[in-house]
């Protein structure tokens, strides 16, 4: 009878906990959602009109080429709205967003904002995701080992490599795997995403072939993430491991490796996950130099041309899926930090 008593009261006070934390997470995600709505109007208004400060626009490059005339010109300029005052332009083109999910024609392409981009955002991703999980697959147990080995030649040998990974820009990472590719060709592929016969593979075929051509720029992407995220996992338990629970938990006669990844690794993650949301933020500026150098098919060379003829909506589109992915990262790392850690009360951050 007391048994199942017991039970009964576990099994109460356990389904109150998710209840709690399930009402607790929604009215946060809530509350979050509502904030990201006046974060991203904030941020639209000031990206649009800082580019609206650009000397010239698009037109200016029409200009120069005599075979279009002044009609036409004109005509190209009502057509996409530039005769229109800055706060007219982008409350048309604030409306079109709300109403619509429109975010204008891009100038250059004549197409469809959306349409060009949802063409290279899964390239992009691709490559993006791929850095970031590999980064975290090896600068992570880098980084435990580094501070269970302190000092030791392991140790050692991997804050060499921290500080050598650190010290190349992703460009250089870039340009030096380039001439590897180019030493050990036709071993690893440069160029586009696919293979010339990639249409006559089977599924798994065609899966191995763009995880082939992945590696090389994942790599580039990949070098200097993990030196500093190794380096910051490392400092991170080596300071939990020098907390007195720790110390107690070793002098109860607990076996070393439950005291460092039950309960040390559990303290020292939670800054580390902190680290994902500008993390996930980064993932598309940060395949641009890899999609550059590898020839990679994703949103790189789509925004830097964009920039360069002062296509409007076509920026202001790629700066808001930016402006998402950094609201979307940090209420990530909120919610995992949260499942990591019961204890912290999501309405305490921020």
């Amino acid at each position: 009878m007391t048994t199942v008593s017991t039970r009964g009261k576990l099994r109460s006070s356990w389904d109150g906990f998710i209840e709690a934390l399930t009402s607790e997470t929604t009215v946060y995600v809530v509350k979050r959602l509502l904030q990201a709505l006046l974060t991203l109007l904030l941020a639209s208004a000031l990206s649009f009109f800082i580019i609206q400060m650009a000397p010239g626009d698009y037109l200016d490059t029409l200009r120069e080429n005599p075979k279009i005339s002044p009609e036409r010109l004109e005509q190209l300029k009502q057509q996409f709205g530039l005769d229109k005052s800055w706060p007219e332009q982008y409350g048309r083109w604030l409306w079109q967003v709300v109403t619509q999910g429109d975010f204008g024609t891009s100038f250059a392409y004549n197409r469809s904002v959306a349409s060009l981009l949802w063409e290279r955002v899964p390239a992009t991703l691709l490559i993006a995701i791929s850095s970031l999980i590999f980064t975290w697959l090896v600068a992570i147990p880098m980084g435990i080992v580094g501070a269970i080995y302190q000092q030791r030649w392991i140790d050692r040998v991997l804050q060499v490599l921290s500080y050598s990974g650190q010290g190349f820009p992703s460009f250089i990472t870039a340009l030096l795997l380039l001439i590897f590719a180019q030493n050990t060709s036709p071993l690893f592929p440069v160029g586009d995403m696919t293979s010339i016969d990639h249409a006559d593979l089977t599924p798994l075929g065609k899966i191995l072939d763009i995880g082939w051509h992945m590696i090389l720029p994942t790599i580039a992407l990949s070098v200097a993430s993990f030196a500093g995220l190794q380096r910051i996992m490392r400092g991170q338990l080596l300071d939990v491991l020098r907390q007195d629970y720790i110390q107690t938990a070793r002098a109860k006669g607990l076996p070393e490796n439950k005291v460092v990844y039950v309960h040390a690794l559990r303290n020292a993650i939670n800054p580390i996950i902190t680290l994902l949301g500008f993390e996930f933020a980064g993932l598309l500026s940060g395949a641009f130099i890899a999609e550059f150098f590898f020839n990679w098919p994703g949103l790189g060379r789509l925004i830097l041309q964009a920039l360069l003829v002062q296509d409007l909506y076509l920026v202001m589109a790629s700066l808001m899926m930016g402006a998402v992915m950094l609201i979307v990262g940090n209420l990530l790392a909120d919610l995992l930090l949260k499942a990591v850690d019961p204890r912290i009360n999501l309405a305490d951050i921020n």
